[in-house]
C-alpha cells in the first residue's frame, strides 16, 4: 500500500477543517470549500500549493456496515495503484484525505451514452482482480441494521426482504468489490475510476453488476451490454443469476430507504413494487 500519514487527531479537533489540516503535513493552513453529500459525514474540497484533496471528516469513528477509515484506505490504494481510483494521502480513525480526482462524475443518463456501458463493464472486471479485502459482505447484519431503525412501513414487505437477504449465500469465487456502484461514485478521467470506497469488501462480483442494473433501471439490451463487456462471449450464460443479485440488491436497497426518515416516499414506493413484481 501507498505511504499513509495517520497522525492521530482527536475528536474535538476533527470537527473543524483548519484544526484537522493544521495537523496533517503538508496541508497545514489550506483553503477549503464544504462540498455537498456526505450522509455521515461533512466533505471538503481543500487546496494549497497546487495540491488539491478531498478531505472527509467524521462525527465518529464509523463501524460496519461500513470500512473503518483505515480499511477503507488500503482498498482505495490498491484500487489507486490500478488505475482505478485517487490516492489515499491521509487516514485515521475519522480523517480521510484524498486527492482530488479532475474528471467527469457521471449520472444516471451517462449510462446511456455510446460506449459508456462496455467501458464501466470493463473497468468492473480490473476492480475485481483487485487483492482481497480479508472482510466479506455480511448481508444479514446489514439487513438487519436497517430492519432496527424501521419504525413506520410495509411489515411484509420488510419482512420478504428480510427473508431474500437471509437466502443469499456467498459464492466461492468471491472478488474484492465496491458494493455502492452508483452512476455518482463513477468518474471519467476520461479513463473509469471509481469513488467512495466506504463499502467496499469481499463479496459476490455480480452484486456490482446488478447493482447497476437495477439502481439506474437498465434496459434489457443495456444488460446484455453489460455482461458482454464483463464475461465476452459467455455473458448471456450468466443472467439468470444476476437476476437473482438483482432482487437481491433491491432488497437491501428498499430496507435502506424504508429506514431513513429523510427518503423520498415516491422513491420508496417505487423500489418496493418493483420488488414485488420481481421473480425468485
Amino acid at each position: 500500500m501507498d505511504k499513509i500519514n495517520a497522525c492521530p487527531i482527536s475528536m474535538s479537533e476533527a470537527r473543524m477543517p483548519d484544526d484537522v489540516l493544521a495537523g496533517i503535513p503538508g496541508w497545514e493552513g489550506a483553503s477549503w470549500r464544504e462540498l455537498k453529500g456526505g450522509l455521515t459525514n461533512r466533505t471538503y474540497k481543500v487546496q494549497i500549493d497546487g495540491s488539491t484533496g478531498v478531505l472527509k471528516i467524521d462525527t465518529g469513528v464509523r463501524g460496519a456496515p461500513f470500512n473503518t477509515r483505515p480499511a477503507e484506505a488500503l482498498v482505495q490504494s490498491n484500487a489507486a495503484r490500478a488505475g482505478l481510483a485517487g490516492r489515499v494521502l491521509f487516514a485515521d480513525d475519522v480523517v480521510y484525505l484524498t486527492e482530488f480526482v479532475q474528471g467527469t462524475v457521471w449520472q444516471s443518463s451517462c449510462l446511456n451514452s455510446q460506449g459508456n456501458i462496455e467501458r464501466l463493464g470493463s473497468a468492473l472486471k480490473e476492480l475485481h482482480r483487485l487483492p482481497l479485502t480479508g472482510r466479506s459482505f455480511d448481508s444479514s447484519f446489514v439487513a438487519r441494521c436497517y430492519v432496527e431503525r424501521i419504525s413506520r412501513s410495509d411489515r411484509e414487505l420488510v419482512d420478504t426482504c428480510a427473508a431474500i437477504v437471509e437466502s443469499m449465500r456467498l459464492p466461492e469465487n468471491l472478488c474484492c468489490c465496491h458494493n455502492d456502484l452508483v452512476a455518482e461514485n463513477v468518474i471519467a478521467t476520461p479513463d473509469i475510476r471509481f469513488l467512495d470506497w466506504e463499502y467496499a469488501c469481499d463479496n459476490d462480483p455480480l452484486f456490482d453488476l446488478a447493482t447497476i442494473v437495477e439502481h439506474h433501471e437498465l434496459g434489457e439490451e443495456q444488460v446484455v451490454r453489460l455482461l458482454i463487456s464483463y464475461f465476452a462471449e459467455d455473458g448471456a450464460g450468466w443472467r439468470d443469476k444476476l437476476k437473482l443479485q438483482q432482487r437481491f440488491y433491491l432488497a437491501l436497497w428498499w430496507l435502506w430507504l424504508a429506514s431513513r426518515a429523510d427518503s423520498d416516499a415516491h422513491v420508496l414506493r417505487q423500489v418496493g413494487d418493483r420488488l414485488r413484481g420481481s421473480t425468485p
